[in-house]
């Protein structure tokens, strides 16, 4: 049951998705992977909306060329672990949900055990290679996949339900080349908000998701589209049963 405090601090969303709905945030756990630039307004907007559980996992330290996007961290925290960061941030916007800020490098051994038994997962890293281990316990656990990613002015993002829509890897079969890219601080704004809202949608069953299609950002020209995608019935992480099955991060 939501209390007085709580009734108060939502009445605007209640009016929106009712205090069915609210309660529904109150009792999802969401799992967030990355405290960086799409990050820090996923998880700035999925605490203050409610969300009962919210995981973060970084294995970075602040520095001062993340100021200008990563708006969860101060210049006071240069050099500071990025999950005390977060985690001081996130408690003292909303005291009344439950952060679970982890140190620690994701990888196919360790991905499982980190999502544990979270409602959805959702990308906020900056390497495709981490992005398909998050993908693929996804399939394996059966919980949406909220892809977000930016580059500059522009950004992309889309939601993966397992056994219904494409995943990541029959989106983006190859990952682009790693690099240093360049970013304005607003475009994981966007993005971010864009995940934040496909998390609140799904977990009160409001609207309609961007499943099977990839919503498309360009910040210079201030326009969107989206491209609708389709399954990959060779898809190695979920084209075959044999094939999503495997190890997470490990294809055939």
């Amino acid at each position: 049951m939501l209390s007085e405090r709580e009734l108060e601090r939502y009445k605007r969303q209640i009016l929106l998705f009712g205090e069915e709905g609210q309660e529904r945030l109150k009792k999802s756990h969401i799992f967030i992977a990355g405290a960086g630039g799409l990050g820090s307004p996923i998880s700035l907007y999925l605490a203050v909306a409610g969300v009962g559980t919210i995981t973060i996992v970084d294995m970075d330290v602040v520095d001062q060329s993340n100021l200008n996007r990563q708006i969860l961290h101060y210049d006071r925290d240069v050099a500071k672990k990025k999950t005390v960061s977060a985690l001081e941030k996130l408690q003292a916007i909303n005291p009344d949900i439950t952060i679970n800020a982890i140190d620690a490098t994701i990888s196919a051994d360790n991905v499982s055990k980190l999502v544990g038994r979270a409602d959805g997962i959702v990308d906020a890293m900056d390497n495709y290679p981490v992005r398909y281990q998050l993908n693929r316990v996804a399939l394996e656990k059966k919980i949406p996949f909220f892809h977000g990613a930016i580059r500059g002015f522009y950004g992309q993002a889309t939601t993966i339900l397992p056994g219904k829509t494409p995943c990541l890897e029959c989106i983006f079969p190859k990952a682009p080349p790693k690099e240093v890219f360049p970013v304005v601080g607003a475009t994981p704004g966007v993005i971010g908000t864009v995940q934040a809202t496909e998390v609140i949608k799904y977990l009160t069953g409001q609207g309609s998701l961007l499943d099977g299609r990839l919503f498309i950002w360009d910040g210079l020209t201030s326009t969107s589209e989206e491209i609708a995608v389709c399954r990959n019935p060779s898809c190695p992480a979920c084209g075959d049963p044999a094939a999503a099955h495997t190890k997470p991060g490990k294809k055939k």
